[in-house]
């Protein structure tokens, strides 16, 4: 009786302690705390582990709802499909219910697009290509007459006296040929008529020649007149040495100087013949245009019809290669007006028509039905129209192998996804297929790689966009592979990059390169399928151009979208990760100035962290952002923590109740999820509040009350009351802040430590957060724990190191 009396007094103490805390707690302005027993905290929210039954039919209830939404889209053409189609055996005979006409539509536009495709391209001359060949052409000739010019006066005797032959023979032959001419040696052969060769036999023709003619010119003149025209003959020999050695400096094109030399040997007349010729020809044949792709063998045979016979027979075929080698194409398509022919030559095609009497068999048993059968059939409501049973179960299976599929490629990828992933995962997918049946020929599948290689890890967006392509093609066989080709080659590209890029501006610039990526796809298919040259110039180059700015503008709408899939779904993605680690964000500014030491504990956890999640290879984005964020709840009493005090008194000396103290010192993680809730913060980053404390003992306050206890024994001390309400650290990120968290005070205080003392320190730690089973949840092994505390100490090592001692100031 008595030991019963004493419990009873023993429990009426506990509720008067618990009143009097909380009275207490009132009367200094806090909120009435929350307590917790260790039974509570097993089934409150934050730990309650729903029912292995429930997740189970949720997730049934999950893959029924995406089979079936998925199904609904992708078997879209199964719900009115007609039995009787292109191809089918018809099983009966069917007439004609009544005399009619209609319109085939499918092989009306298949004609049209056949129209449009041949019409010949109209060209029109480029004005500024031909600009560019006459230009070149007038360098040429007047780079000729500038070295006629220095070469002038030619000729420079009278051509009646002196041919122009020997002149120019005179001007060109070497010292030693020129003298021979002046004093020949004379050899008498009687056996020549000539009277040249019975003097001079052993020269050639044309010295002989000279000979012959100089001597005449030399009976027919005077001395004095002689003499000069050895002086006009000395000043022709050195310009032309000096045109000779110009020619050799510059050489005019790809012309031979034996070439030239002939141009620089014509008369005045005959040279100007020469260029007015040239002029006149290379005009004639622009003014007719030259196609592009046009054969040399054709370009050759008009510059030698154009030329003629009028050009000097020595330089005819300089004046052809000339031409040949500036003349190029110069004329281009006139896109519009094409279009416009294209488009009057498709209207001009008439409606094609399928008509039939009353009667009339359109089809026979056991026949194949033709395109015309199956308009009539369709037309007069025969072809069995209705829902594809077949198809859609064949619909049924191909989506749930497809999702079977991603699910065992999350899996291999080792990605986590909610209920709210997979929904946004069934959405994105479902758009792809939804604007095929509403005929927009440029797949979105850009945007769906950037979109989930961004919100996930490049992998699992590779696994889905190789779905989503087969989806299409499934859900529409008609559907052009070029066009799906070159869209899931952008696709793929996107996904396998976006999701390992750290700012928008960086996304931006691949989608520029998704869109030249996809439009380059998209000619070289082309180019592979069309035959003619000009159609690609023409019609699938513009094309390509096209559909290459579709990649990009596909890349702006994932762009675009993005922030507000990542608020809907509250999603991560390094993008966000790297903005909300922006410490001039207004909440990460307000912790600066309302807590300064707790915001310098923060970075210098960060720090610790980042190291460690580096080298794991964990997500060093979202450690560094959880870390900045995991204490702001001290907002809201940033005295009551020693690092914001500056020197001042301690706060809960004056409570002197370690009750009240634990309490004010646990509600800085509620006060955080509310403060992280208040400015959005996603849930993944919100985890790590609760997660970094885990169910960790107050040692200090629980130390404080057992004390109490001693000196009180109606005091029980429950150690339920001194732990932090948890959850345990639920991933490695978190894990590795919560050791980050534990050393940091501990490695500031140890200014003069060694290494060794330093990692002796760390290491005690680790042993007391895992043998208190903190990071049982986490993922962490404990072989990893010596590697994070190497980093750790590398750390602390980069911040604690020696300075120079400066002299002080004698004065």
């Amino acid at each position: 009786m008595m030991k019963s009396w004493h419990l009873l007094n023993q429990q009426i103490e506990i509720w008067r302690q618990k009143y009097k805390r909380q009275y207490n707690l009132l009367k200094i302005g806090e909120k009435q705390p929350k307590r917790f027993h260790r039974l509570w905290q097993q089934k409150s929210p934050k730990n309650y582990k729903r029912p292995r039954k429930i997740k189970l039919f949720d997730s049934v209830v999950m893959l029924f709802l995406a089979i079936v939404l998925l199904t609904g889209v992708v078997g879209y053409r199964f719900y009115n499909q007609p039995q009787l189609t292109v191809g089918k055996i018809s099983p009966i005979t069917i007439k004609a219910p009544k005399s009619d006409r209609f319109e085939d539509i499918r092989t009306t536009i298949a004609k049209r697009k056949e129209v449009q495709t041949g019409i010949v391209p109209i060209l029109k001359q480029n004005e500024e290509t031909t600009a560019e060949i006459n230009l070149k052409l007038s360098q040429y000739l007047t780079q000729i007459d500038k070295l006629r010019a220095l070469m002038e006066p030619f000729p420079f005797a009278d051509t009646q006296l002196l041919s122009l032959g020997t002149q120019q023979y005179l001007r060109s032959c070497s010292q030693e040929g020129l003298d021979l001419i002046l004093e020949p040696p004379i050899t008498i052969d009687d056996s020549s008529d000539s009277p040249a060769l019975k003097k001079y036999p052993n020269f050639n023709l044309k010295t002989q020649k000279a000979i012959a003619e100089w001597d005449a010119y030399r009976q027919q003149t005077t001395d004095e007149d002689f003499q000069t025209f050895l002086a006009e003959l000395e000043i022709a020999r050195y310009r032309y040495s000096q045109g000779q050695k110009r020619l050799k400096q510059k050489p005019i094109g790809n012309f031979n100087q034996e070439e030239i030399t002939t141009l620089l040997s014509l008369s005045d007349r005959l040279w100007t013949v020469t260029k007015n010729t040239l002029i006149s020809a290379s005009e004639r044949i622009l003014t007719q245009g030259i196609a592009p792709g046009m054969p040399t063998e054709l370009l050759e045979k008009a510059v030698n019809l154009q030329l003629g016979e009028e050009l000097p027979i020595s330089v005819s075929q300089w004046g052809n290669n000339l031409l040949l080698s500036v003349l190029s194409p110069n004329l281009q398509e006139d896109r519009q007006a094409t279009l416009n022919i294209a488009e009057k030559a498709a209207q001009a095609i008439e409606p094609i028509t399928v008509s039939i009497e009353k009667g009339a068999i359109i089809v026979e048993e056991g026949e194949i039905i033709s395109q015309a059968d199956f308009v009539l059939l369709d037309g007069f409501g025969l072809s069995r129209r209705g829902i594809n049973w077949v198809g859609l179960q064949a619909s049924v299976v191909i989506v749930t192998l497809a999702i079977a599929i991603f699910v065992l490629c999350q899996r291999q990828a080792y990605v986590t996804l909610r209920h709210r992933d997979y929904l946004l995962l069934c959405l994105l997918t479902l758009s792809a297929p939804l604007l095929n049946i509403f005929q927009v020929s440029y797949p979105n599948l850009p945007a769906l790689g950037l979109l989930v290689s961004s919100f996930y890890t490049p992998p699992l967006a590779v696994c889905h966009l190789s779905l989503v392509t087969g989806l299409i093609f499934f859900s529409n066989p008609a559907i052009s592979w070029i066009y799906l080709l070159a869209g899931s080659a952008g696709g793929l590209l996107a996904a396998a990059i976006a999701g390992r890029l750290r700012s928008r501006e960086a996304i931006s610039k691949l989608g520029v390169i998704v869109g030249l990526t996809q439009g380059g796809i998209y000619f070289i298919a082309k180019l592979i399928v069309s035959s003619s040259a000009i159609t690609i110039w023409s019609a699938v180059l513009p094309d390509a151009i096209i559909y290459g700015l579709w990649g990009v503008a596909w890349s702006i709408v994932a762009l675009g979208i993005s922030p507000y899939l990542e608020r809907l779904f509250d999603l991560i993605t390094p993008i966000r990760l790297a903005e909300l680690s922006n410490p001039n964000l207004p909440l990460l500014k307000r912790l600066a100035t309302e807590a300064p030491g707790t915001f310098q504990h923060t970075m210098f956890v960060a720090s610790l962290a980042e190291a460690a999640a580096r080298a794991l290879k964990c997500n060093v984005e979202l450690v560094r952002a959880g870390t900045l964020y995991h204490d702001i709840g001290k907002m809201h009493d940033p005295l009551g923590f020693i690092e914001n005090q500056m020197g001042n008194p301690n706060k809960h000396d004056a409570i002197d109740d370690p009750w009240i103290s634990a309490e004010i010192i646990k509600k800085h993680v509620s006060e955080g999820l509310v403060i992280a809730k208040k400015y959005g913060l996603p849930k993944a980053i919100r985890d790590f509040i609760p997660e970094h404390q885990g169910t960790l003992l107050i040692a200090y306050f629980y130390h404080q009350a057992q004390e109490k206890s001693q000196n009180n024994r109606n005091l029980a001390v429950l150690e339920a009351d001194f732990r932090y309400v948890g959850p345990t650290p639920q991933s490695k990120e978190a894990g590795i802040m919560m050791l980050a968290d534990g050393c940091e005070a501990a490695m500031r205080s140890l200014k003069d430590a060694t290494p060794e003392q330093a990692l002796a320190t760390v290491k005690k730690i680790f042993k007391a957060r895992w043998k208190d089973r903190q990071l049982v949840d986490s993922g962490l092994r404990y072989e990893e724990l010596p590697i994070i505390a190497e980093v750790f100490i590398s750390v602390w090592q980069q911040f604690n190191h020696k300075r120079i001692a400066y002299p002080k100031d004698s004065k």
